[in-house]
C-alpha cells in the first residue's frame, strides 16, 4: 500500500516573469506534490495524464524518488501560459490554452493507497465521480482549484464557486485552498470563519494557505504556521508542497506537527526553483533554524 497517490496532470507552462524572463518548464500539482512528498521518505505513486508524445512522465519523474508512475492516456495536454507582475509573483494572469481529457474512475489503477490525492489544475479535469470513487477506497485529498478555476473560450481562467460542495465535501478527509479560493468558496475574506464554514459543510481537515502563513481547521479550532522563506525564486509550486507535505507527515503526526513540516518545507522550497529535490534532514534542520 502506497501512502499516497497523486492523480493529476503534468502541464506545460510556459512562464514569463514581472522583469520579462521567461522559462518553459513542466508543472502541475503531481508535480510538485509528487516530487515533495516522495523526497520526505514517503512511499509515494503519480497517476498522470496526457498525451505521452509530448510529455514523458517516466522521465519527468525520473529524478524523484517516486515509487511508481501509473501514466493514463489522453489525446492532449494540459499547456498553460503564467504572466507574473511582482517579485514575489502574487499578481498573475494564467491562460489555459489546452486541456486534458477528464480523468475517469476506470483511470485508477488496481493499487491501493492511504491518501488518494486529487490535484489537478483546471475545472473539468477532475469531477464529482472521481471524488465519490477515490472516497470509496480511503482517505481523500482534494485540491479545490481544480472545482473553482474555469476556463473561458479565449483560455483565461477565473474562479467561480462549485455548485456541488455540499455534495461532495463530506467525502473529503482533507481540503485545501488559497485564500482567494477560500473566499469564493464561503464568501468571506476571513481564512478562520471560511475554514469553520468548510467544516462544517463536510469536509474533515481544511488547510487555506497565504503567502504568510498556512492555517488548518480541524472543525473545533485552528492552527498555522508561519512562512519565512528568505528567497521568492522558487514561489510556483508552493500551495502543491505544502499539501503534499502536510498530508503526508498526517499519516504519523498530529495536526501542529505536520502543519509545520509542512510549513517549513515549503518555506525551504520557495528559495530554489522547480520540484522540492532536498531531504527530510535539510527541512528539520530549517525547522531548528527558523521555528524554534
Amino acid at each position: 500500500m502506497f501512502d499516497t497517490m497523486i492523480i493529476g496532470q503534468i502541464s506545460l507552462d510556459h512562464n514569463i516573469d514581472f522583469d520579462g524572463r521567461e522559462e518553459y518548464m513542466h508543472g502541475g500539482a503531481v508535480t510538485f506534490s509528487g516530487y515533495a512528498a516522495a523526497a520526505l521518505g514517503h512511499s509515494v505513486a503519480v497517476v498522470p495524464k496526457g498525451n505521452p508524445n509530448r510529455v514523458d512522465p517516466y522521465r519527468i519523474f525520473a529524478e524523484s524518488k517516486v515509487e511508481k508512475v501509473f501514466p493514463v492516456f489522453s489525446e492532449t495536454c494540459t499547456e498553460m501560459q503564467n504572466t507574473y507582475f511582482t517579485p514575489d509573483r502574487e499578481r498573475r494572469i494564467c491562460l489555459n490554452t489546452s486541456m486534458i481529457e477528464p480523468y475517469q474512475p476506470s483511470d485508477l489503477p488496481d493499487e491501493e493507497a492511504k491518501i488518494y490525492h486529487l490535484g489537478g489544475l483546471v475545472y473539468g479535469d477532475i469531477g464529482g465521480d472521481m471524488i465519490e470513487a477515490c472516497a470509496k477506497r480511503g482517505d481523500t485529498a482534494v485540491d479545490v482549484q481544480a472545482t473553482l478555476r474555469c476556463r473561458n473560450d479565449d483560455g483565461s481562467l477565473e474562479l467561480r464557486d462549485w455548485p456541488d460542495k455540499l455534495k461532495y465535501l463530506p467525502m473529503i478527509r482533507y481540503l485545501k485552498t488559497d485564500a482567494a479560493e477560500a473566499e469564493v468558496l464561503t464568501g468571506t475574506d476571513d481564512r478562520e470563519k471560511a475554514a469553520f464554514m468548510l467544516c462544517e459543510w463536510g469536509a474533515k481537515e481544511v488547510l487555506i494557505t497565504h503567502n504568510t502563513e498556512a492555517i488548518v481547521c480541524d472543525g473545533k479550532q485552528i492552527y498555522r504556521a508561519k512562512l519565512c522563506p528568505r528567497d521568492l525564486s522558487g514561489r510556483t509550486g508552493r500551495g502543491d508542497t505544502t499539501f503534499a507535505g502536510y498530508l503526508c507527515e498526517r499519516l504519523h503526526s498530529d495536526i501542529p506537527t505536520a502543519l509545520e513540516f509542512a510549513a517549513a518545507l515549503v518555506s525551504l522550497k520557495m528559495e530554489t526553483p522547480g520540484p522540492f529535490k532536498g531531504t527530510r534532514e535539510d527541512v528539520e534542520e530549517y525547522i531548528r533554524k527558523f521555528y524554534r
